[in-house]
């Protein structure tokens, strides 16, 4: 029988070292290290479209859209890469990274869809900055917005018809849900689809 072999953790000081030199992007787990996966065609699409208008929505504002290459600090040893997110930082502690953003947006994919949705999340919903956090799916109409309530609880808001008009209430945005779809391909309609 062979010898169980010890996984070695990496501190957050070489996980960040690290970062600034890899051509690969990892994300960061209480020292474990997970290498992030490329993106379909139909995400880049959503991720384009989606920075734009969230770009010409914040100009003239202080607050800044971001794209997948800079990282939040969910905790002091958890460290994702979202889709994009918007902060309102005006001097961070890193440029790689930020502390304190209000909004994040996740664009599942059939790997990270229930990453997305629960382990996410949660981490997302006890960052105190963060008002909102918007999961969009890349192969059918459905969008959802959790949003931090007055009394510090959180709702969620589900959006799948064509007519369905998304808000983002930290930025003061509203977008039409078909918006998100602009020559996005589609899989077709399946009724009790669960995801």
């Amino acid at each position: 029988m062979g010898v169980p072999k010890m996984k070695t953790k990496v501190s957050v000081e070489d996980y960040l070292a690290g970062e600034i030199i890899s051509p690969i992007r990892h994300e960061y787990i209480d020292g474990e290290v997970y290498e992030m996966a490329g993106g379909s065609d139909n995400h880049n699409r959503i991720l384009l479209d989606l920075a734009g208008i969230l770009n010409a929505n914040l100009r003239g504002s202080r607050c800044e859209v971001f794209s997948s290459d800079i990282k939040i600090r969910a905790t002091r040893t958890v460290y994702y890469y979202p889709d994009l997110l918007v902060s309102c930082e005006e001097n961070p502690d890193d440029s790689h990274f930020r502390n304190e953003p209000i909004l994040i947006i996740e664009i599942t994919s059939p790997s990270t869809r229930g990453i997305d949705r629960r382990e996410k999340l949660l981490f997302y919903q006890a960052m105190a900055s963060v008002q909102e956090y918007l999961i969009v799916e890349q192969d059918k109409m459905k969008a959802e917005v959790h949003r931090r309530q007055p009394n510090g609880g959180w709702m969620t808001h589900y959006f799948n018809e064509s007519s369905d008009t998304v808000e983002l209430q930290s930025i003061n945005l509203t977008i039409p849900l078909p918006d998100l779809y602009v020559r996005v391909k589609l899989k077709p309609y399946v009724p009790f689809d669960e995801d």
